[in-house]
C-alpha cells in the first residue's frame, strides 16, 4: 500500500512517459527467461482502482480477466450496492475478490485520541464484514503511524492492543487482518515485523508483505526468509534507491526478482501477488500482467 503522496508521484511518472510499460527490456536483451519452471504458480491480482474507471463494473472485471489476472483487490466500499455490483461482476468473469485494501493511515490504531481509534476500529470491523460478504480472505491494515506526537513504543503497544481487540471480529468472519509494511516509520526491520506478528500470536493476524517498500533500507528476499510463513499476501512493484523512484517490472529497479522468487519458494509461499502500479488501459495492463508472469516464473536478469 502507498500514500496519496506516493500515488501523485507515480501518476506523474506515468503521465510524463517515464513510467511506461513496454517491451524494451526484452528487445534490448536485458532480461533472460531462464527461470525455474518448476516453481508453483502464484495467483495474480489487480487493484480495483487501477482498472479503467470509464468502464462499467462488468467490463472492468472482464478486462482484468482478459489480460490474465485471477482476481482483484478492492477498497472498503461503504456503499452496499456498489460492493454487490463488483461482486456480481467478478463472479460472472470467474475472478476472485481476494482482499480488501483497507489501509488505516487517517485513523491509525496508534493515535493518542480514543475517539480516533474507535472510529478506526469500527472501519476495520466494517471491512472485515465486507470481506466475508465478498469472499475475501484478508483485510490489509496499516497498523500504526509513528510521528512527532506518537513514539515508536507507543505505536507498538497501542496498535497491538487494538488489533487484539479486533481478533474476535476477524475470527467471527474468518478473515485475516493482514498487517502491511509501509512508509510509516514503523516495523523498519524484518526482525521487528516478525516479533510484532508473533507477540500478537493469532492465526488471524499475519503479514501483507510489500517487496518494494523495504528497498530503501533492506532487501526483500531477506525479509521474506525472516517472516517465513507469516506472510499471507504480497504486493509487487519495484524501486530504485538512486534517484528514489518507482520503476517498471522487472529489473529496472534494485529488486533481485529471481532471488525474491527463490525466497518465496523456500518459505512455501503459494498465494496471491497483487500489482501496485498506476492505472492504465488494456495494452498497459496486459503488459503488466505479462511482466508479473516473468517474476512468477523466476526470470533472471541477463
Amino acid at each position: 500500500m502507498i500514500t496519496s503522496d506516493d500515488l501523485s508521484r507515480r501518476r506523474f511518472l506515468y503521465a510524463s512517459g517515464s513510467f511506461v510499460l513496454g517491451s524494451t527490456l526484452l528487445q534490448k536483451g536485458l532480461l533472460a527467461q531462464t527461470g525455474n519452471n518448476t516453481y508453483p504458480r502464484l495467483k495474480k491480482a489487480v487493484q480495483w482502482n487501477n482498472l479503467p474507471k470509464n468502464l462499467s463494473e462488468l467490463d472492468r472485471c472482464k478486462l482484468a480477466k482478459d489480460v490474465g489476472f485471477d482476481g482483484i483487490e478492492i477498497p472498503p466500499f461503504t456503499d452496499a450496492n456498489e460492493a454487490n455490483k463488483v461482486l456480481e461482476s467478478a463472479q460472472k468473469n470467474q475472478l476472485e475478490i481476494h482482499s480488501i485494501i483497507y489501509g488505516g493511515w487517517d485513523k491509525p490504531l496508534s493515535h493518542p485520541s480514543p475517539s480516533v481509534v474507535e472510529e478506526g476500529k469500527q472501519r476495520i470491523s466494517n471491512a472485515l464484514e465486507l470481506a466475508k460478504r465478498v469472499g475475501a480472505s484478508t483485510v490489509l491494515l496499516v497498523p500504526a503511524v509513528v510521528n512527532e506526537q506518537v513514539r515508536y513504543q507507543e505505536a507498538w503497544e497501542r496498535s497491538q492492543q487494538h488489533i487484539r481487540e479486533l481478533i474476535p471480529m476477524a475470527e467471527k468472519n474468518q478473515v485475516i487482518i493482514a498487517v502491511e509494511n509501509v512508509w510509516n516509520k514503523f516495523l523498519l526491520s524484518p526482525l521487528e515485523f516478525r516479533q510484532y506478528i508473533d507477540e500478537i500470536n493469532s492465526p488471524f493476524v499475519r503479514a501483507y508483505f510489500d517487496m518494494a517498500n523495504v528497498v530503501i533500507f533492506g532487501y526483500p528476499q531477506d525479509w521474506i526468509r525472516t517472516l517465513g510463513n507469516r506472510i499471507v499476501k504480497l504486493h509487487i512493484k519495484d524501486f530504485k534507491r538512486n534517484g528514489y523512484q518507482w520503476c517498471n517490472l522487472p529489473y529496472e529497479g534494485d529488486i533481485d526478482f529471481a532471488e525474491v522468487r527463490l525466497a518465496l519458494n523456500e518459505v512455501g509461499y503459494t498465494g496471491w501477488v497483487t500489482e501496485e502500479f498506476p492505472a492504465g488501459d488494456e495494452n498497459y495492463l496486459k503488459e503488466l500482467s505479462r511482466r508479473i508472469d516473468l517474476f512468477i516464473q523466476g526470470a533472471k536478469k541477463a
